[in-house]
């Protein structure tokens, strides 16, 4: 039976999902169409909605045949075996890329209107679409969630074709589908109003999830979980776990500041763009350096306010001039006093921490990059001093080699690390504790005897 229009399809499709009790759960719909879906979805789980932009990358010389996909902040999921057999260049690949991704940053601003994107590292992703027809974008975005760390992602549909679904099936955690009709020409025959989805519908319906987001956090229902302290501020005895504020520009960052029994030596976290200091992944390296016997400060070098202006994600200057007022607080105000201090970058952030460290060489004793941008720090990378670790998936073409341009510019000491079969944030099986057992070895080596396991 048809649906009435998409938002009535959302409704049915809601009532399907209300197994997903999960509070860190998030709705990311396909635009344009399925973003009035997702709506219906994301008010009925209590869950918020961003969108999740794919781009498929078609063949040089034959557009219509996939070799890939990219999504936002450098994910790229690539075909290895069709890159191969096609025998595609890095050129030619690199120009179809820049070509879709400037497409894709153009949607990404224009939908979110300069909302950050939500982070989908550790969450249950759900993506919503108005309907599945062959399943190529539907499969990207399945694809392109997983590279953004999804714990684990469910499909969830109106409409779809029962073949389509079962090959769903084997790449999502889940696929949901409220019709599943044997025979299916057009996903508008199964609607009585398909009418053809606005960019500007698009922009109201995210603006208005937005701000029931906002307004069920005001209320206290949907900010990620304290985790419990085991010291207050101003209590010299260690273990330290404890929530600190930093002094940086005219305003006060938030951070968490872990202290081991007898740490030798505190590690400053600078995440990449669209993640906090609540990032699963950066909280699961900084637990391995804390049982490594490393202390580890992380922190949100912007605002939610300043987040919210995309420039500022990319301001490499702004948030290693904050990197640096925070080592400089722990260095001479923190329980961490007098520990030496070292860097960890993800992405973005590992631009920020080697010009952090080119600037204050004296408060920088190593750098860790893991899936790093060192190309956006590049007027700074000859005057780094401190010992830099450059660790990027093997996988993730292109940030390699800009990852190996950069140790080509250090006169520091340094290596590059590669981690075989890794993509850009290291949701492999074993990749992510490889990063942490390479950064844990490298801090210990340059800041300070290991003293835990």
């Amino acid at each position: 039976m048809p649906f009435r229009d998409r938002r009535d399809a959302g409704r049915q499709l809601a009532a399907r999902l209300a197994h997903l009790g999960d509070r860190n759960l998030v709705v990311v719909a396909l635009p344009r169409g399925g973003v009035p879906v997702g709506y219906e979805v994301a008010e009925a789980l209590g869950a918020p909605l961003d969108v999740i932009i794919v781009r498929k990358l078609g063949l040089p010389f034959q557009p219509e045949l996939g070799m890939g996909a990219i999504g936002e902040d450098g994910v790229r999921v690539l075909n290895v075996d069709v890159v191969r057999m096609s025998d595609v260049s890095e050129d030619e690949l690199a120009s179809v890329e820049a070509r879709e991704r400037a497409e894709l940053e153009r949607r990404a601003l224009r939908y979110r209107g300069g909302r950050p994107r939500v982070d989908l590292e550790g969450r249950t992703v759900v993506i919503v679409d108005d309907g599945i027809a062959t399943g190529g974008t539907a499969l990207a975005a399945v694809q392109v969630a997983r590279a953004h760390g999804a714990d684990r992602v469910v499909l969830a549909v109106p409409v779809a074709p029962p073949d389509t679904v079962r090959r769903l099936e084997a790449e999502a955690d889940e696929v949901v589908c409220v019709q599943m009709p044997r025979s299916m020409w057009a996903i508008g025959a199964w609607y009585d109003d398909f009418r053809q989805t606005s960019d500007e519908e698009v922009e109201e319906l995210l603006e208005s999830a937005a701000r029931r987001t906002r307004g069920r956090r005001a209320g206290g229902g949907t900010d990620p979980p304290d985790v419990s302290t085991t010291g207050t501020p101003g209590d010299p005895t260690w273990p330290v776990e404890e929530d600190v504020e930093i002094p940086a520009d005219d305003r006060t960052l938030p951070g968490r500041l872990s202290l081991p029994e007898g740490a030798s030596s505190l590690v400053l976290f600078a995440h990449g763009s669209g993640s906090s200091r609540f990032s699963p992944r950066n909280r699961y390296v900084a637990e391995r350096l804390n049982g490594a016997g490393a202390g580890t400060l992380l922190l949100d070098l912007l605002s939610p306010e300043e987040e919210s202006f995309r420039p500022n994600v990319f301001d490499v200057d702004l948030l290693a001039r904050r990197l640096v007022a925070a080592a400089g607080w722990a260095h001479r105000e923190s329980e961490a006093a007098g520990l030496p201090i070292g860097y960890f970058g993800a992405s973005t952030g590992a631009a920020a921490a080697l010009v952090a460290a080119a600037v204050e060489p004296e408060l920088a004793g190593a750098v860790v990059s893991r899936g790093g941008r060192p190309d956006l720090a590049a007027g700074s990378l000859a005057e780094v001093q401190a010992p830099t670790l450059l660790i990027v998936g093997g996988d993730d073409f292109g940030v390699i080699e800009l990852n190996r341009d950069a140790a080509a510019r250090l006169r520091c000491v340094h290596e590059v690390e590669v981690i075989p079969g890794a993509t850009h944030l290291f949701p492999e099986p074993g990749a992510l504790e490889r990063v942490a057992d390479l950064a844990a070895g490298w801090f210990t080596r340059w800041l300070g005897r290991e003293t835990g396991g």
